[in-house]
């Protein structure tokens, strides 16, 4: 199972490990990072394909930033934490042996943490992680040429993982221009400047591998990766293009063994540098919240549905005493718009209502029952104890291709199968009896004890209320029909293509 561990800046993915800047080590490490020159020298690189320009210029704005956290209770006896364990494991795999630290007598009330961040004016306010300086005691900031500097937290943002900092130097700091995160392509040169594991400031280069990754983190999710080799230490720090300038924040790797392996993950500037400026000017950000579920529209559910493209999020089910609730939004309704901005994907919508101020009045464009309107909502405040705006519902979205139709059995809710299934008597509808193998239901991952309680957005009541409707849709010329599923306590569309039925 997944899991997030913010005290030791860590939070693994499926088997590996989505990894941001922890405690350092007392140990060296001398390592070098060799790339071909290239053909192009555009921005600031110079002809001989050396970086030396854009570090000269970039590396003087790059500091690291040390926390002071409580630390967890530890045991006499007891030598390493977790991480501490993951780090040895990790070195001593490279042939890089590291001292075992005696067991302390006595619990450790504080502990130290380690990160990156870069100046973005001269008066010194500073741009890192969230998770950098999470739950920190005291926060203070190495300049590159050694000053130490007690840090004030100006504000801060778990949903984008961005906080920023202010120290007072008594003199104009080095800084670093914020760049064009939107100009960058797949295989775009950037390179990474932090310090990781407390050794020093370094520079690795590499490429922009992909755009637009979802790590599943919240409504912002939209890193850049790169190849470029990041570490323990390197959060908060910045990416930069070819012509020296931030296009991103680094802020985590994926990883089997707590080491880099070639694949990180950057907060794009264009995201990032709007939510410098609010922090800098309130403090906080208050995401907007709207109380759907929601999901793909893919081409099964445009075809079932009368639309002639894909692209918008489709309502899977929407929140009692919420926003869309009191807008009027109901499942099945596909939103295309959040303020005449178009919503493609799902995480459009999310990332969308989440940049609304809570009391935000914003129309929302719709397709429903074969035709476009718009309603209005007034957005509502994403407290802690809410949902995220607009959240998507992750344990659906892989079934919202190919599903149900011919190649089911149903059967009506009896009191015997309702008692099976722990239904409750508000849902009506007809349970999926049997699935045929060959059939598209079952390579939808449609399943025995699934209830269809609506068809093409019409409720019903019984197995030949299901027939009649998928009946209708294939005699109006529709491609696929959409079906309402309950399993579980949990509502999801899903469409299916009578070719394949």
């Amino acid at each position: 199972m997944s899991h997030i561990l913010l005290k030791h800046r860590t939070a693994a993915l499926v088997g590996a490990a989505i990894i941001a800047g922890a405690a350092c080590l007392p140990f060296a490490i001398n390592s070098s990072t060799a790339l071909a020159a290239p053909s192009d020298t555009g921005g600031i690189l110079a002809a001989s394909g050396s970086f030396a320009a854009i570090v000269d210029a970039d590396k003087p704005a790059v500091v690291t930033i040390t926390t002071t956290v409580k630390a967890t209770d530890v045991s006499a006896g007891q030598q390493d934490s977790p991480m501490d364990e993951q780090f040895r494991q990790f070195f001593e795999d490279q042939g890089i042996p590291l001292p075992r630290q005696a067991p302390q007598q006595k619990p450790s009330q504080h502990a130290m943490a380690l990160g990156s961040g870069f100046i973005i004016s001269p008066d010194g306010v500073i741009v890192t992680n969230n998770h950098v300086i999470d739950n920190a005691l005291g926060i203070k900031v190495t300049l590159d040429d050694g000053t130490e500097l007690p840090a004030k937290l100006i504000g801060t943002d778990p949903k984008s993982d961005v906080a920023v900092l202010k120290i007072a130097a008594g003199k104009p700091l080095q800084t670093i221009a914020w760049g064009d995160s939107d100009r960058l392509k797949l295989g775009d040169q950037i390179l990474a400047i932090g310090n990781p594991f407390g050794i020093g400031t370094t520079v690795t280069a590499g490429i922009v591998s992909a755009r637009g990754r979802d790590l599943h983190s919240g409504p912002y999710d939209d890193f850049i990766q790169i190849d470029a080799p990041i570490n323990h230490g390197n959060s908060g720090g910045p990416l930069v293009d070819r012509e020296g300038k931030v296009v991103g924040i680094n802020t985590a790797i994926y990883s089997p063994n707590g080491g880099s392996v070639g694949v990180g993950f950057a907060i794009p500037s264009d995201e990032a540098k709007a939510i410098v400026a609010k922090l800098e000017k309130n403090g906080s950000i208050d995401h907007g919240y709207l109380g759907v579920q929601i999901q793909p529209v893919t081409k099964d559910v445009a075809d079932a549905v009368g639309l002639n493209k894909t692209g918008g999020a489709l309502v899977a089910a929407v929140s009692a005493d919420t926003p869309a609730a009191a807008a009027g939004l109901k499942p099945g309704d596909i939103v295309t718009s959040v303020g005449g901005e178009a919503v493609k994907t799902p995480k459009d919508l999310s990332r969308l209502v989440a940049d609304l101020s809570p009391g935000t009045r914003e129309s929302l464009g719709l397709w429903r029952d074969g035709k476009t309107m718009e309603l209005n909502v007034t957005v509502g405040a994403n407290a802690g104890a809410q949902k995220q705006a607009a959240a998507e519902n992750p344990d659906r979205q892989g079934q919202a291709s190919g599903q149900p139709s011919l190649g089911i059995s149903l059967a009506d809710l009896t009191p015997d199968v309702r008692q099976q299934l722990d239904l409750p008597r508000s849902v009506n509808g007809a349970v999926v009896a049997s699935v045929k193998p060959d059939k598209s239901a079952a390579a939808a991952g449609i399943q025995s004890g699934d209830v269809i309680v609506s068809v093409n957005d019409r409720p019903v009541h019984n197995a030949r209320d299901v027939k009649a409707a998928i009946a209708e849709a294939g005699k109006a010329g529709r491609k696929s029909v959409l079906l309402l599923i309950e399993r579980d306590g949990q509502k999801t569309f899903v469409a299916v293509p009578f070719a394949t039925a």
